[in-house]
């Protein structure tokens, strides 16, 4: 074999990988303007069940020893700022997926 055949062989065979490989690449999602809006809800769900299991053990404590609602509204607040804390800790894991895909994004602009 030549050079020049080879060199031709070669660019066939780039030109076939890029090929396979622009047809491979995931396409966009349609939906992509609902999954925000299920992180929001996934957020608003975290909260709120903070706050139910926070109310249902002050609840059931105050039941229990026949309190006035002092566990309850401590509990509430526990649960409260338990909800508050997983809901940051969600908000930064979307931060950075979005920032990964943002990574991802100018890598394959820079090749």
């Amino acid at each position: 074999m030549t050079d020049d055949d080879q060199k031709q062989r070669m660019a066939q065979l780039e030109a076939k990988l890029a090929a396979a490989r622009k047809a491979q690449e995931p396409k966009p999602r349609a939906d992509e303007h609902y999954s925000l809006a299920n992180q929001a809800w996934r957020m608003v769900i975290e909260l709120v069940v903070g706050l139910g299991i926070g109310f249902g053990i002050g609840y059931g404590l105050d039941r229990l020893f026949g309190t006035l609602p002092i566990f309850m509204v401590l509990f509430i607040l526990l649960g409260l700022a338990a909800g508050v804390k997983v809901m940051l800790r969600t908000a930064q894991e979307i931060q950075e997926q979005k920032l990964a895909e943002q990574a991802d994004e100018n890598a394959k602009a820079q090749d």
